[in-house]
């Protein structure tokens, strides 16, 4: 039985994929950072084990790993998908606020990874799989900070992608358009159906859509595909 370790796994795409990836047989470890009852629900729901680690702490990170190992093994698929949502003009965010949104998506992919790739190198094969954006493609106002770490995640794919592909290791991005999760609960009605009345299939996205993409990345179908980004936005960024 493979298993797959899902940062950020208690509600949202995150939780979609911990239901998907349990559902088709695989061993599920995620983290979450506060959701408790959530992560108690999901994890009573589908079997995963909960992990409870800060996303911006590298001893939360490296002890996360340690407690997936030994309770599955080693680990075959890990999903970056760990993210906080900002919004604000350049001049009013913080440099505190700019860290945490940098941390959150992109030191704790790096360090993630950096954690289980002897597992994965050690046996010649694994995935990485991580979670951007299609702010990362085009930038969006009024989240820099947010655009830049999705950026960010993808050219530490696709450079990781070229570092680990002689080891038999895919490494992956998907950037998701607006998909409906409580990360855009922010956002208001009326916007939402500006932004699905600006998408070409006229919606918004479902959570279950990006983790459908996930499993295909993860699976035996896709060991050919490496370094790439899919674009799941309905064809909001073409």
């Amino acid at each position: 039985m493979k298993t797959v370790l899902i940062t950020g796994g208690s509600r949202g795409i995150g939780k979609a994929m911990v239901e998907l990836f349990a559902s088709n047989g695989y061993s599920v470890a995620f983290t979450y950072k506060s959701s408790d009852a959530e992560a108690r629900t999901l994890s009573d729901k589908t079997g995963a084990l909960a992990i409870k680690a800060d996303s911006e702490s590298e001893s939360d990170i490296i002890s996360a790993v340690k407690k997936a190992t030994e309770f599955y093994g080693e680990t075959d698929v890990l999903i970056n998908n760990a993210a906080v949502s900002s919004f604000g003009i350049l001049s009013d965010i913080s440099l505190a606020e700019w860290n945490r949104v940098m941390n959150t998506s992109v030191t704790a992919a790096f360090l993630y990874s950096k954690a289980v790739l002897s597992q994965m190198i050690n046996k010649k094969r694994g995935r990485i799989i991580n979670i951007s954006s299609v702010w990362g493609l085009v930038g969006a106002s009024c989240e820099v900070h947010y655009s830049t770490a999705k950026a960010a995640l993808i050219g530490f794919t696709k450079a990781l992608a070229k570092e680990l592909g002689p080891s038999g290791i895919t490494v992956n991005a998907i950037a998701p358009g607006v998909i409906n999760t409580d990360m855009n609960r922010a956002i208001s009605d009326e916007d939402m159906r500006a932004l699905a009345d600006e998408t070409p299939l006229g919606r918004i996205g479902e959570p279950a859509e990006i983790a459908n993409a996930a499993l295909f990345l993860a699976s035996g179908e896709a060991g050919f595909i490496t370094g790439d980004v899919l674009n799941i936005s309905g064809g909001f960024v073409i």
